[in-house]
């Protein structure tokens, strides 16, 4: 099998799409033998770390699955130590995490919507559930006692998207440039009176941190799922947020210089809107890609959008979140070296056989690990973060991570380039 077939099974796409991709991209930057390389080195990382899980070349599939799940869990009991902890199940530990998180994280100050302007909307579409949880009857009331911020996080997991999507965000059609301002993220643990009501939102998301990056808000929910691997899936997800937010707040500064379309375009930003046209693939000697601002496989794993070459910010927030997971270790005795495992194995994976000769997909990816342990007693396996950065992986052979970023960033809105 060559590099391209390889890549273009584990992508699952028509290999000419890899092929295109090939004569287009070297036409473009005089660059030969990327996909040979890359799966060379693919190869590399897996012999890699197979050794290092003290598993022979000929192991099955489930083995090496098996062992990526112990190795997490032993990453996990590391990192607690390094903060301060056995485990991270309450708010205190909760606490721990964040603050350890902001010795690495430099977040930038962001373009976020005003809180005074938070208080217009949030008394023009009272979030009745998160009243009626804290026993308010009027949004006047709520606010002359309560933190903003906790409030706003709520809306995320009290009020949920449908209500954000379909009633809070009708609002921001009239929503100017003037409405943001310029500071500070906020990154916090939430108080534990929400933990009641927020255990819903975190059993059907599988974790418990989320954000809302136009107010420049992320947080943690005061609930724990009782799964190993609790500090470590949380760490990662928050140091992506710490990339994502800013990501976006870029975007938002960028919408900005054109106030006739900003609120039409904030609101497609926020939704994760991503184009759907298939004509857009219906042949031509360009390499077209498209901009794909979500992980359209918790949706749909055959949407076609997947196999089509694309780029993903996602992905580059969540390699970026890894580099800043290391970089916690070596803050704490004995940890750096451990974690460093992960290191650059987002867009690594390879099929391997299992019991019964078939090939099956193993990545090696953290993130996918993670959460391939949170389901683990329904025997569910990830992949997609693995493949979604591949795909980037692919783009930054040719070009650069900062190139990688700044088509996403250029492209976003309108949802495709082509080379």
């Amino acid at each position: 099998m060559t590099a391209q077939e390889k890549i273009a099974k584990i992508l699952r796409v028509d290999k000419d799409y890899i092929l295109t991709i090939e004569k287009r991209f070297s036409a473009a930057t005089g660059k030969t033998g990327v996909f040979e390389r890359m799966m060379y080195e693919n190869e590399v990382r897996i012999k890699d770390r197979l050794e290092r899980l003290e598993l022979s070349g000929d192991v099955h599939a489930k083995e090496v699955f098996d062992a990526l799940i112990v190795k997490v869990e032993a990453s996990d009991v590391k990192l607690c130590a390094g903060i301060g902890t056995t485990k991270c199940t309450t708010n205190a530990d909760f606490v721990l995490a964040v603050e350890a998180v902001k010795k690495v994280a430099k977040i930038p100050k962001g373009f976020f919507l005003k809180k005074e302007k938070a208080i217009e909307l949030l008394t023009n579409e009272p979030p009745k559930k998160v009243m009626a949880y804290l026993g308010y009857a009027t949004v006047a009331e709520m606010l002359a006692k309560e933190d903003i911020v906790e409030i706003l996080a709520a809306l995320r997991f009290v009020e949920g998207n449908e209500w954000l999507n379909k009633a809070f965000f009708t609002h921001y059609e009239k929503l100017t440039p003037n409405d943001f301002e310029e500071r500070e993220v906020e990154v916090r643990a939430l108080s534990p009176k929400w933990s009641k009501y927020a255990k819903i939102f975190v059993m059907k998301k599988w974790h418990n941190v989320s954000h809302l990056k136009e107010f420049g808000i992320l947080f943690v929910i005061p609930v724990s799922l009782g799964i190993s691997g609790e500090l470590l899936r949380m760490m990662t997800l928050i140091y992506h947020y710490t990339h994502e937010i800013p990501f976006y707040s870029d975007m938002f500064r960028e919408i900005a210089k054109n106030p006739k379309t900003f609120p039409e375009h904030l609101i497609s930003l926020l939704r994760g809107d991503t184009i759907d046209d298939q004509k857009l693939f219906a042949g031509g000697e360009t390499s077209r890609w498209l901009v794909i601002q979500r992980y359209l496989t918790k949706d749909d794993e055959n949407d076609w959008r997947l196999s089509v070459p694309h780029i993903n910010p996602e992905a580059i927030h969540w390699e970026k979140a890894e580099e800043d997971l290391e970089t916690s270790g070596n803050l704490f005795s004995g940890t750096g070296n451990d974690l460093k495992f992960w290191r650059d194995l987002d867009w690594v994976g390879d099929y391997f056989k299992d019991e019964m000769g078939n090939d099956i997909l193993v990545s090696f990816d953290l993130v996918d690990t993670v959460m391939s342990l949170v389901k683990r007693h329904e025997d569910v396996r990830f992949l997609y973060h693995h493949q979604e950065a591949l795909w980037n992986e692919v783009f930054m052979q040719y070009f650069s991570r900062k190139e990688l970023e700044e088509y996403s960033k250029k492209h976003l809105i309108r949802g495709y380039f082509e080379i």
